[in-house]
């Protein structure tokens, strides 16, 4: 059997709801040589129903019901080990593509440049109604180093990248799976991973859609706080790697320090005491009277952001 080029990855958790807007959203692409693999983490819903009336119908579709819970992140790489294709696309079952077009830009993007690690678009947040409530939008488009990038999630700090459905990457630079030590961040620490090895792309199309509802796993991580250090954990990861130390800016290390400040496992870690000394205290007072001066503006401007894209 050839192996199709994409493998369009749909891990799910009680998502009965949404999987048919998932789904349809993948077989109504223009790009079609794709295969859909679907893992359900032992659904309490009526998801296995939803998920094999689609299967029977198209021989593309493959899916795999969990006798017993695996996790989030485990369902990720289980979906991760069982694919065939090139290029990886995840859709979260509660998410959809948002453009016919989607998967075959981002493809071609990929395919443009094999320096290429990482391919992200720009997206519509959509609520429980699959209503457009915002249009998401970080980067101008074009290829830009996966470093800096890296850099740039750091000085936010943020996860410019956005969600694992709003991404494309190569199987084989993936090939170590997700680090199964987050829950919150473990797909920034993937990107992270991806983007040391090469260049991002960006499509400032919004092609895909993130949905935002209460009963996302977002909110029950941090409903938990059981996810609170795990910044902490990426930092101290990445900033022993020389090129990060060299790469780092005043703005990136100033907010780190401040955004991860109030943690309990802050206080007297290492690598944190030896990033204050090299921003210095006086650099940090700059910052810190900047960010307080500038935050109002920034947040009115979201705001603007947010309510012009609004329907």
């Amino acid at each position: 059997m050839t192996a199709p080029k994409v493998s369009v990855l749909i891990p799910t958790y009680n998502y009965a709801r949404y999987l048919p807007e998932a789904i349809e959203s993948v077989l109504e692409q223009d790009f079609q040589d794709f295969e859909l693999l679907i893992g359900d983490d032992c659904s309490t819903d009526n998801s296995a129903e939803v998920i094999a009336r689609y299967a029977a119908k198209d021989e593309r579709i493959r899916f795999k019901i969990h006798s017993a819970n695996l996790g989030m992140v485990q369902n990720w790489n289980w979906c991760l080990s069982q694919a065939r294709g090139e290029f990886i696309k995840f859709i979260f079952g509660d998410d959809k593509l948002f453009s016919p077009t989607a998967i075959g830009k981002m493809v071609a993007l990929m395919e443009s440049n094999p320096a290429i690690s990482l391919v992200s678009t720009a997206s519509s947040v959509i609520d429980a109604r699959s209503a457009a409530i915002e249009t998401r939008n970080n980067f101008q488009p074009g290829i830009r180093d996966g470093k800096k990038v890296v850099v740039q999630c750091l000085e936010r700090p943020a996860n410019l990248v956005g969600e694992p459905t709003l991404v494309m990457f190569r199987k084989q630079q993936a090939a170590r799976g997700f680090d199964t030590r987050y829950r919150q961040l473990a797909d920034l620490e993937m990107w992270f991973h991806l983007l040391e090895k090469g260049k991002f792309g960006y499509l400032g199309e919004p092609l895909c859609a993130f949905r935002r509802h209460e009963s996302q796993q977002t909110n029950a991580n941090r409903k938990s706080g059981k996810t609170e250090d795990e910044s902490l954990w990426l930092l101290e990861e990445y900033f022993a790697r020389p090129w990060l130390q060299k790469m780092a800016t005043r703005r990136m290390l100033f907010a780190q320090i401040y955004s991860l400040r109030k943690l309990p496992a802050a206080g007297e870690n290492p690598m944190l005491k030896e990033i204050k000394l090299a921003l210095g205290s006086g650099w940090f007072a700059f910052f810190y009277i900047r960010h307080k001066i500038t935050r109002p503006l920034f947040k009115l401007q979201r705001w603007v952001r947010k309510n012009r894209s609004a329907p």
